[in-house]
């Protein structure tokens, strides 16, 4: 009896050794997903059973069982996380457990970059395919409402930043973070702001802050720029700035502003008309905004680029003229 016993003992350990060895074997094998299975995604609220179900249906296992027997044996079970993911086509079932563990979901990202404009925006999240398209077709207006904006117009309302989220992720939602950034930082600034500014409220420092964003090559010069702008604004002269003529241009711009566009009247034409644009006419960075409502203190009006990038910085026209010949004319 003791005899049989022990046969049967040292059966079933081998049996055991048998079958941890094959599930060993079958946990770090490669699956070799073919690339429609290399995107998945686990429903919410799913247990084990579900997720090796949901697993072969995507056609990542070829049966449950296996896969389930595996995680209840590390006590990984209770752990696994719902979401959508990207998988290597060589991931082993129990690299597979371990992302689904862990819940290291496939992230999509979007970069806003300063001084692009609100359609530049909307075009870089119709291209990424890891955004759900639900505001197609839809006006500035009605997505403006989307987001609870109280404004009309969407330029510059919204943060430059990298925004990253969850694959499937409505285009809106990601509005909405920008949104709310921009709104945040602003009101944080404007409540630092330097006394005796030119602006009635934030909105106006928002739009010098997007004139300023388009006008600097040099991230040092904003303060500077900033300056010139908020001494013009004090003493009444027109602001003269080519990018918001631009701005008002719209397609009619081909590259090259000419004498014709500075003197034809649009509401962002800053040479034929006094004060801030309507709206801003790009999405000013933290910097600029920053430069706008702690300018330099300077006596200059004027300012010209030199040609990289920098600017001369002039405190009377005639000065002003001199530069425009030495670095503009090049004489």
């Amino acid at each position: 009896m003791i005899k049989h016993i022990k046969n049967w003992l040292l059966l079933s350990l081998f049996a055991t050794i048998l079958l941890g060895g094959w599930l060993a074997f079958y946990a770090i094998s490669p699956l070799k997903l073919r690339p429609s299975s290399q995107e998945i995604v686990i429903e919410p609220k799913s247990g084990l059973k579900s997720i090796a179900n949901q697993l072969v249906k995507q056609g990542v296992l070829s049966e449950p069982w296996r896969f389930i027997l595996i995680a209840k044996l590390l006590k990984k079970e209770s752990f696994l996380q719902a979401g959508s993911y990207t998988l290597n086509k060589n991931i082993s079932p129990y690299q597979l457990l371990l992302s689904l563990n862990h819940g290291k979901t496939t992230q999509g990202s979007v970069t806003f970059i300063e001084g692009r404009t609100f359609a530049q925006m909307r075009e870089k999240l119709a291209i990424n395919d890891a955004v759900k398209q639900t505001i197609t077709g839809l006006s500035e207006r009605e997505v403006l409402k989307l987001v609870d904006a109280e404004y009309t117009l969407a330029e510059g309302l919204f943060f430059p930043d990298t925004f990253y989220f969850d694959r499937n992720t409505a285009d809106i939602v990601i509005l909405k973070r920008s949104y709310d950034a921009m709104q945040s930082k602003l009101a944080k600034a404007w409540a630092l702001r330097d006394n005796n500014l030119p602006y009635k409220d934030s909105y106006q420092a928002l739009i010098m802050a997007s004139i300023v964003e388009k006008e600097t090559g040099k991230p040092n010069e904003r303060p500077m720029i900033a300056g010139v702008f908020t001494n013009r604004l004090r003493l009444g002269m027109r602001l003269q700035t080519d990018p918001a003529v631009i701005y008002g241009m719209g397609a009619q711009y081909k590259g090259n502003i000419r004498k014709k566009d500075l003197i034809a009247d649009t509401p962002y034409n800053t040479y034929t008309r006094d004060g801030l644009p309507p709206s801003p006419i790009a999405m000013p960075g933290a910097a600029s905004i920053d430069a706008v409502l702690h300018p330099d203190t300077t006596k200059a009006l004027y300012f010209v680029g030199k040609g990289d990038g920098s600017h001369a910085f002039s405190d009377n026209l005639e000065a002003h003229n001199r530069a425009v010949v030495k670095y503009q004319l090049k004489k």
